[in-house]
């Protein structure tokens, strides 16, 4: 079987995209469009494939996991109509296995990352409740080297100050603060075009598995370890 890697003229378009973002343009240049969206699916579909040989994904193809190129540029200062990156995400399957991963790829600025991007109010209480009981096996956690090396430290948006029903004073503030749980790992544009880039962004990926079944334990959990899932 060939080997699926992304091809430079893919990353190529891009560029040239963010240079002439505009309807008169792209229109103009549908096929190196096409050609290039097709390559991105065929490499979402190999790292989907390989995924699945360790974890369990929703996501039911290569080209369900793509994101649109198009804009809604309905309520953004932006008003440039395509985006100049190719992104996808993969979800988790079952209502056990909980969180995503994503890629984002764009010359000079891509990367792979996962975790819990939009956590429902009950979800984010839930988290907050474990946070609160369970600290030291969340600082446990993140400090897992592997972890460390690979992705730094967890990212995310926060709460301006201690979040309701919590004192700002409590040990592990600087975690219940979080409203996003993510981890992300930067990519070199060398890196995205290496032939082995299936194999790497598989890899890096399957070292956030500790880190989203841990938080997939928490979620589908109560306080007391009781399962809230069939």
């Amino acid at each position: 079987m060939a080997t699926i890697s992304i091809k430079k003229t893919s990353v190529d378009f891009l560029k040239k995209l963010s240079k002439n973002n505009t309807r008169e343009w792209f229109n103009e240049h549908k096929e190196e469009y096409t050609d290039a969206q097709n390559n991105i699916i065929d490499f979402a579909g190999a790292l989907l494939a390989e995924m699945n040989k360790h974890d369990n994904i929703e996501t039911a193809s290569g080209k369900q996991s793509l994101f649109r190129i198009y804009k809604d540029v309905r309520f953004s200062k932006d008003k440039t109509p395509y985006n100049t990156h190719w992104s996808g995400a993969l979800k988790r399957a079952t209502k056990k296995l909980r969180g995503g991963y994503y890629f984002h790829i764009q010359p000079g600025n891509s990367f792979l990352a996962g975790g819990f991007w939009g956590p429902e109010k009950n979800d984010i209480q839930r988290i907050r409740q474990d946070i609160d009981l369970n600290y030291k096996d969340w600082n446990k956690m993140l400090a897992n080297k592997t972890l460390v090396n690979t992705f730094g430290k967890m990212i995310g948006e926060q709460v301006a100050s201690a979040p309701r029903g919590y004192d700002k004073n409590h040990p592990a503030i600087d975690l219940l603060r979080y409203k996003q749980f993510l981890l992300k790992h930067d990519l070199t544009d060398e890196q995205i075009l290496a032939p082995d880039f299936v194999k790497t962004a598989n890899d890096v990926f399957r070292k956030m598995r500790p880190f989203l079944n841990f938080m997939s334990e928490i979620l589908t959990t109560d306080s007391n370890g009781v399962s809230l899932v069939e």
